[in-house]
């Protein structure tokens, strides 16, 4: 699961990032409003904490961005304003959860947990494929009941593929998604191959009824067997 956190508060930013790296969150941050409009116009998230008064512009002008864009990503406003109408305009506008600063930190990752369990999941944590569970939030994998175990990589390689069955996954979406927007920094995408092998191999051992296929010269797809 991916989050970009747009923060202008550099301790604020700081402290968010480390606690939602240890819950194994992929993190990217903003810290001004044109920097977050070139991550949102160019990546895909998972969830977007969103503070409103940003250095540059307005959050709520990037809500509307994310409208025009015809994006889905599910958006938490944190904001130290706290007057009526900004809820209002920010729920109106795509905002799937409003805070108001300050707050714990553990509310915040209820409040993540939430959304993404309402939005992606149905309100479940689990996805069923074949006879494989893969229970998003746990970041664990069952095979015939059977529990297997995955590298933090392997997890989000997978539970990406999941989100995406069926559909022609690009290696440079997949490595964007899982490794982060510096991965245009990479040289090539060996170390993608390398995940993936092991993946495979853990699937077929544990007789998985789901498998990766390669797509040569482009990327990958999950489909069951």
């Amino acid at each position: 699961m991916k989050i970009l956190i747009v923060e202008d508060e550099t301790e604020l930013q700081d402290t968010i990032k480390k606690s939602l790296i240890k819950e194994h969150y992929t993190v990217e941050t903003a810290n001004d409003y044109t920097t977050a409009f070139d991550k949102i116009s160019m990546y895909q998230y998972d969830c977007i904490l969103l503070d409103i008064m940003l250095p540059k512009g307005n959050g709520l002008h990037l809500l509307k961005h994310l409208k025009q864009l015809g994006k889905s990503e599910n958006v938490i406003i944190i904001s130290a304003k706290n007057s009526l109408d900004d809820k209002i305009n920010g729920l109106t506008l795509g905002a799937d959860d409003y805070l108001t600063k300050p707050f714990h930190i553990a509310e915040l990752t209820a409040r993540i947990t939430a959304v993404l369990r309402r939005k992606n999941f149905n309100g479940s944590t689990q996805v069923q494929i074949g006879n494989c569970t893969i229970d998003v939030l746990e970041r664990t994998l069952e095979i015939n009941s059977e529990m297997v175990h995955l590298n933090r990589k392997e997890f989000d390689i997978l539970n990406y593929f999941s989100l995406n069955k069926n559909r022609l996954i690009t290696k440079s979406a997949l490595a964007e998604y899982v490794w982060g927007d510096h991965i245009d920094q990479a040289d090539n995408f060996d170390f993608i191959y390398y995940q993936i092998k092991n993946l495979r191999k853990k699937l077929e051992d544990a007789n998985a009824k789901i498998c990766i296929e390669t797509v040569y010269g482009i990327g990958y797809k999950l489909i069951e067997k």
